[in-house]
């Protein structure tokens, strides 16, 4: 909980300090300056207020390779600041779990609120840093090998915090590509009961790595 509270502090210093930039600082002459446009990889463009993505990445989960997806809606403020909703979405490979001598995975998702400020927004290659705060479950899935089904053997429900850094390319007008980490940080939780659980917060708390495809009026 402390590393929680220490990186939703740094953040929303971080947050504030990119909102109070006053974008339209350079002298006014009753036409749009150039310096209030921002630059995409093909040329100048204006600002806009919103956009779609959907995202698609790569984690370590259980200590097993997982996929990770997602998508969200944000409105953008300023140029510099979005705030909206979305959610992600995550399965690990099948594994054999000896404890109780089955194939197993790891899945899950959550989803919530965001909150993105960006940097230099009007450079063609900048940098946002997207923070999710919401809630979400974890299922642990068995197989039966005699008839091929899977069962969800227990689930438990989660907070999670989750800080991201994205690298974002103004590719088009209505085209945004960003690669991107975050950190995953969830409520204590545990599976199984088995010591150790088969699953637990530290199951899936850590680095997720991600390219995101935005769309829409920037």
């Amino acid at each position: 909980m402390k590393k929680i509270v220490i990186l939703s502090a740094l953040l929303v210093i971080v947050s504030s300090f990119i909102y109070s930039q006053d974008p339209d600082s350079t002298k006014k002459t009753g036409k749009k300056e150039k310096s209030d446009e921002y630059m995409t990889l093909f040329g100048h463009n204006r600002p806009g207020g919103a956009y779609g993505a959907f995202s698609s990445g790569y984690s370590q989960i259980g200590g097993e390779h997982a996929v990770m997806f997602g998508g969200k809606f944000e409105w953008i403020a300023a140029q510099s600041f979005g705030f909206g909703f979305g959610g992600k979405g995550f399965i690990n490979e099948y594994h054999y779990e000896p404890g109780i001598d089955k194939e197993a995975f790891l899945t899950g998702g959550y989803g919530g609120l965001y909150i993105e400020p960006i940097l230099m927004p009007r450079f063609p290659v900048h940098l946002a840093f997207p923070m999710l705060l919401g809630a979400g479950g974890v299922s642990y899935v068995t197989k039966d090998s005699d008839f091929e089904d899977n069962f969800i053997e227990e689930s438990e429900a989660i907070l999670v915090f989750e800080p991201s850094a994205e690298l974002e390319l103004n590719i088009t007008r209505h085209f945004r590509l960003a690669f991107g980490a975050s950190y995953l940080i969830t409520t204590p939780f545990d599976i199984g009961s088995a010591q150790p659980p088969v699953a637990s917060s530290q199951s899936i708390e850590g680095w997720n790595y991600n390219i995101t495809f935005k769309f829409g009026k920037f």
